[in-house]
């Protein structure tokens, strides 16, 4: 196994959801690697925590990447969260992303929660597998 592909996978899903032009419309560029201090806009996407197992075969090193991408909201009910979230996913689901080392073999949506958090913000966390392989 490699962890190696980790960061390569990263940038490759960052750069996918900020050229998203459907997502752009909904957070402009409001998409997050590591929120920033002070004033956050109302509503905002974040990469979060990912978690790493071993996916080596016969043709090389592998992983498989569950990672969770966050929408944030302090607008009143779900409805926007959601409708962000789920533009999250188009721009994800089974993308063909080109990583900077390695290659990415597959990627799916796995499960959403949505909750609300303390001070009014709704909070919908989606996770994502990615089948990575290093060349």
């Amino acid at each position: 196994m490699s962890y190696a592909l980790s960061g390569p996978l990263q940038a490759a899903v960052y750069s996918q959801l900020l050229a998203d032009t459907q997502l752009a419309g909904l957070v402009g560029g409001d998409i997050y690697d590591a929120v920033p201090a002070g004033t956050l806009p109302s509503v905002y996407v974040a990469l979060g925590p990912e978690s790493v197992k071993e996916a080596s075969d016969g043709s090389g090193a592998g992983a498989w990447h569950d990672f969770v991408i966050s929408v944030v909201s302090e607008v009143a009910g779900f409805q926007s969260a959601k409708a962000v979230a789920g533009a999250v996913s188009d721009a994800l689901d089974g993308g063909d992303l080109p990583l900077s080392r390695g290659r990415l073999i597959g990627l799916w949506f796995r499960k959403a929660k949505a909750v609300r958090e303390s001070g009014g913000l709704r909070r919908i966390d989606l996770t994502f597998r990615a089948r990575v392989e290093d060349q």
